[in-house]
């Protein structure tokens, strides 16, 4: 659902100038966003074990009422007048900001994480070109692999985002009554004490990163660009189907590989079929 609304909202993000990187074809614009991305955890992390994580609550929530506020400013500059769609627009982020310090029920964490992962896609697709984007999601997938098995840091992260009720991670629950305004204990302590959990816990990159491929398709392919679109998704679920398997085990997984994985084979099974090769695809030396 998060991918076909990014997709939705792909031409009015470009017609505002959305874009992150000012040349898609850029090279380093991975390196860019790899490097923002370490230096990002490193520094939540710092400041949540010397600090307090209220800091980090407060950047998190600036960071979703600033790409929020695009969002809503762009869907809603398609029905009504500039002035009115960001007087409108200030006014959604207030009540998301205050929904979120106020009253964090996972329903709520969800819708905004949905509409923070639609708007991130939407401006990482437009910002890089497809093979930038197919090597950054190989690069995110082995960095995953390593934070979440090795490093353990993003178990850690998240441990931190789902004690402040932030909604950089979807929550799925397994029971009708199930509400994490009650959840008592964090997500490193049932780990540690084996308690089975009473929601599934997704970090909202596993979503995000794949739908850049998706939006990226859609936005650089002229021609069945939909179509390579469509697939990429269906292949990002087919990696989600075995991420399942072990996810149903209880343990922590790392989700980029099995998804970024499914994801670009979706993109390769599409492009041969509708093209007979790896169209908009070109290797940089």
């Amino acid at each position: 659902m998060t991918h076909l609304l990014a997709l939705m909202v792909i031409t009015p993000f470009e017609s505002a100038g959305l874009a992150v990187y000012p040349n898609p074809d850029d090279p380093l614009n991975v390196a860019y966003f790899l490097l923002t991305l370490v230096l990002t955890t490193a520094i939540l992390l710092l400041i949540a074990r010397f600090w307090k994580k209220r800091l980090v609550q407060v950047i998190v929530l600036g960071s979703i009422g600033y790409i929020t506020f695009y969002v809503f400013y762009v869907l809603l500059g398609l029905f009504v007048w500039s002035e009115l769609a960001l007087i409108f627009s200030v006014v959604a982020v207030a009540v998301v900001i205050v929904l979120l310090f106020r009253y964090p029920e996972w329903y709520v964490v969800d819708v905004v994480g949905v509409l923070l992962a639609l708007g991130s896609i939407a401006m990482l697709g437009l910002s890089l070109s497809l093979s930038l984007t197919i090597i950054l999601l190989i690069g995110l997938a082995i960095y995953d692999a390593i934070s979440v098995y090795k490093t353990r840091h993003m178990i850690n992260l998240a441990d931190i985002v789902l004690d402040l009720r932030l909604p950089v991670m979807l929550v799925i629950p397994k029971k009708r009554d199930y509400s994490l305004l009650i959840e008592a204990k964090g997500l490193k302590e049932k780990l540690k004490d084996g308690v089975e959990r009473d929601a599934f816990f997704m970090g909202l990159g596993d979503i995000v990163m794949p739908g850049i491929l998706v939006a990226s398709a859609f936005h650089n392919i002229a021609s069945s660009g939909l179509f390579v679109s469509l697939s990429v998704m269906l292949g990002t679920l087919l990696g989600f189907a075995v991420l399942v398997v072990f996810l149903v085990r209880g343990k922590p997984q790392a989700g980029l590989p099995y998804l970024c994985g499914g994801a670009i084979f979706g993109y390769i099974v599409s492009s041969y079929v509708l093209f007979g090769a790896l169209v908009g695809f070109s290797v940089f030396l």
